[in-house]
């Protein structure tokens, strides 16, 4: 697998998604669209892909969905789906676009959790980097588990802390 250095791709793919979020706000008045992933994160390392956020309260999920497939975005097979989740490809044969349609307030926001931990600390990014150019030759499985196990202990580091109450 290839991997890109941000100058090869962020800007390109920061104007796909001010794109899309023009088409998303049209299809699904009131969604709220994040740019997440690694093309979301400044001095990240990437396959050239870009990920969209489309966050919309829990009740319209599934209409939230059923308009997108009606635009032509399709299901991302073998992936999770949830009455709070649906991963969905885009119809674009210009670039490799992942929509995450995610019910607002659910467990699933952590896409911008993560996201945010990276632009907050670039040691993280470097730690990212070097996770993903390790995994770079083993298979896609293998690469997506270390990239998981990554933002895993991100995003437990990341945890609001608890404060007993009594």
């Amino acid at each position: 697998m290839r991997l890109l250095d941000p100058v090869d791709y962020q800007i390109a793919a920061a104007r796909v998604v001010e794109g899309v979020t023009r088409e998303l706000a049209a299809l699904i008045p009131g969604c709220r669209v994040e740019h997440v992933g690694a093309s979301a994160i400044p001095g990240a390392i990437s396959k050239g892909d870009v990920d969209v956020c489309v966050v919309v309260p829990p009740p319209l999920h599934p209409s939230a969905v059923s308009r997108l497939e009606a635009a032509g975005y399709v299901v991302k097979a073998d992936t999770l789906r949830t009455p709070e989740l649906c991963m969905l490809l885009s119809p674009r044969t210009d670039v490799d676009l992942a929509l995450q349609v995610v019910a607002q307030g659910s467990r699933f926001e952590f896409f911008m959790r993560f996201r945010d931990a990276l632009r907050g600390d670039q040691s993280l990014v470097d730690q990212y980097n070097a996770v993903k150019r390790r995994a770079a030759g083993l298979s896609h499985g293998q690469y997506r588990d270390a990239k998981a196990a990554f933002i895993a202990s991100v995003l437990q580091s990341a945890a609001p802390a608890v404060i007993p109450t009594d």
